[in-house]
């Protein structure tokens, strides 16, 4: 290699280069929101719908005020339409009133850990925290309140009651290395088994209407003449 190149090639050498990637995490983390639907699922999961089947019922949700109020008020009146029950914009127009409460919708956080706690000796000298495992667990929980009654007589049907559930996520760290999750959340993940063979897809027109097609024109075969 001609010396003249020596100075570059070492530049080249010693030079290096870095990328900054830039990004954004919405006020409210995925895991959290999560654990809140999670647990309203569940909460909801315990309830028998079946009975307002064939009914013609009025969702009353202004008792219902928490976190997620859209997705409570929407999973509610998901499982009264696939119960079988017709819901209707007034109570006037309906038979059946189901009035809806939100108990404590939210999440709770805790840690713990195995090892030793951070000791402070006599003088100047501190023996630092030492975590063997270390355990992160967040838990959501939602308690949603249902009571029915007839919208003319404005009588009770049945005694009515609350559904609590709690979903949780758990993160464990070994000697520095992880996370390893376990929980709830996890698990609902996971696709069920069976998923597609029980899923029932709805009788939806094949496609939407649009403008009617033009005919087809035929096309006419010509016939070639030749003059003797």
């Amino acid at each position: 290699m001609h010396p003249r190149f020596l100075p570059t090639v070492l530049l080249s050498a010693l030079a290096c280069g870095c990328t900054t990637t830039q990004t954004s995490n919405t006020a409210r983390t995925a895991t959290e929101q999560l654990l809140i639907s999670n647990a309203v699922d569940r909460a909801l999961d315990k309830v028998d719908f079946q009975a307002f089947s064939g009914r013609n019922v009025y969702l009353e949700e202004k008792y219902i005020d928490c976190v997620d109020k859209n997705y409570v008020i929407a999973s509610l009146r998901h499982r009264l339409l696939t119960a079988g029950a017709t819901l209707v914009p007034a109570a006037d127009t309906a038979q059946v009133v189901v009035e809806a409460r939100s108990g404590g919708v939210g999440t709770s956080s805790s840690e713990s850990f195995l090892g030793t706690p951070e000791i402070a000796l006599p003088g100047m000298l501190t023996i630092p925290e030492v975590r063997f495992v270390t355990r992160t667990r967040q838990e959501g929980a939602a308690k949603i309140g249902l009571v029915a009654y007839d919208a003319t007589t404005k009588q009770v049907l049945g005694p009515g009651g609350q559904s609590l559930a709690q979903s949780d996520n758990n993160l464990w760290y070994a000697a520095g290395i992880g996370p390893v999750r376990s929980g709830s959340l996890i698990t609902s993940r996971s696709p069920a088994p069976n998923s597609q063979k029980n899923y029932r897809r709805p009788n939806f027109p094949p496609r939407c209407p649009s403008r009617p097609a033009r005919p087809r024109l035929k096309r006419r075969s010509r016939k070639c003449l030749s003059g003797n």
